[in-house]
């Protein structure tokens, strides 16, 4: 016999065991392979041909499906009413019958056919396994390990499939290298050429949101709850939360005592990572000015058709207010979704405080009286009476000692 029953039941449970399948689903795949290979050898292509495998024995029963009819004209699709009631005595004309037949070996050929069937429908059925598997998982975190680096792309390692962390899917400034362990957001199961591709992430929104919920035990319940986030990966976020609980302070829940919470964010996706956690409102004046965040606002002003307004801040709040690099009234426009128009207040500019009066030394200037004479042309000037001038120590002390001798005298 040219392919050995025995030894494929046990590469069944081999193959089953490598790619992580269903003994089942293996089994149903070689079914398949060997009723292709019978219908090669003995039977007839259009055949409707079900396999069965004993994987314990190794015995192979075949069951052909046959039309029961009056008058027989062909063989291989057609059996007679009398012969079909010889197997099933309530049989009837017009109906179908499973005959079985014993396969006792399959030809050098079937065999090779059967080899290139349950190769291919083993590839299948891994793929679907990991479509269904994985489908079930899209938009959560996963703990993978990186398997490793080919320019801008990072393969993944799932488990039980390969996953793809693209250029634009990277934390900003982050390095990778094999075997490192980290964990990834599953954006989506993609169907290829070559199966699935899983497509991961580490720098979208999502990722945030899911690592806040591993640490922050209160939005399972709904006591709190993101309302929003602007992320712009590896350099900063922007967080509005809300409470839905009198009582329970939004922020301080999401930082957690001693920042706690919140750094076991920042550890995940790197210190260089900013996270601003802000209190989110449904009046768009109060949430814009929470959204610029440290900034002082004076006061804005609201385009409700164009989705715009227009922000005034003190003029020493402006730098604060646009960021470096505009990040943070872009980050702001992010959150709240209007298209913020930063203005300093130059009223509110600050002027410089009055010199108190007594750090003043008055300085004045001795008055000049002028007359003009027309006829000459001169001006006759007037010159005031001199101040005296104060004598020095050591004469003021001579002129005491002569009055003290003169008065002795």
């Amino acid at each position: 016999m040219d392919l050995d029953m025995k030894q494929l039941a046990i590469a069944i449970r081999a193959i089953a065991e490598e790619k992580n399948l269903p003994e089942d689903s293996v089994q149903e795949v070689v079914e398949q392979a060997l009723a292709a290979a019978y219908r090669r050898d003995y039977g007839d292509r259009e055949q409707d041909i079900r396999v069965s495998m004993n994987l314990n024995s190794g015995d192979i029963d075949v069951y052909i499906t046959k039309d029961i009819v009056e008058k027989v004209d062909n063989e291989a699709f057609e059996i007679s009413l009398s012969e079909a009631q010889t197997r099933r005595k309530n049989s009837k004309v017009g109906e179908t019958i499973e005959v079985h037949e014993k396969a006792e070996e399959f030809g050098r050929v079937a065999a090779q056919t059967a080899k290139q069937v349950i190769l291919q429908r083993l590839r299948e059925a891994e793929r679907e396994i990991v479509m269904t598997e994985y489908e079930d998982k899209i938009g959560t975190v996963i703990n993978a390990t990186v398997s490793r680096v080919e320019g801008n792309i990072c393969r993944i390692d799932l488990g039980k499939a390969q996953g793809i962390l693209p250029k634009s899917e990277q934390i900003q400034g982050e390095h990778y290298y094999p075997g490192q362990r980290l964990k990834v957001f599953l954006k989506d199961v993609e169907r290829g050429f070559r199966g699935p591709q899983l497509v991961v992430s580490r720098g979208n929104k999502e990722f945030i949101e899911w690592l806040f919920k591993a640490e922050v035990p209160e939005m399972e319940n709904g006591a709190v709850e993101i309302k929003g986030i602007a992320r712009e990966a590896g350099v900063r976020s922007k967080i509005a939360v809300a409470s839905n609980v009198p009582g329970v302070d939004p922020v301080g829940t999401f930082v957690g005592g001693h920042g706690t919470r919140v750094n076991a964010v920042v550890s995940e996706v790197g210190d260089q990572e900013k996270i601003d956690i802000i209190v989110w409102s449904d009046t768009p004046v109060d949430y814009i000015t929470q959204a610029l965040s440290p900034t002082k606002v004076s006061r804005v002003e609201i385009d409700e058709a164009g989705k715009k307004a227009k922000v005034i801040v003190p003029e020493d709040q402006l730098s604060i207010a646009i960021g470096k690099a505009g990040q943070n009234v872009r980050l702001a426009s992010k959150l709240t979704g209007y298209e913020l128009d930063i203005e300093a207040d130059q009223a509110a500019a600050p002027t410089p405080a009055p010199i108190p009066k007594e750090d003043v030394t008055e300085v004045k200037t001795p008055e000049i009286k002028k007359e003009e004479v027309a006829e000459s042309g001169k001006v006759e000037t007037t010159e005031l009476p001199k101040t005296p001038r104060l004598k020095k120590k050591n004469e003021l002390e001579s002129s005491l000692l002569e009055a003290i001798e003169e008065h002795g005298e």
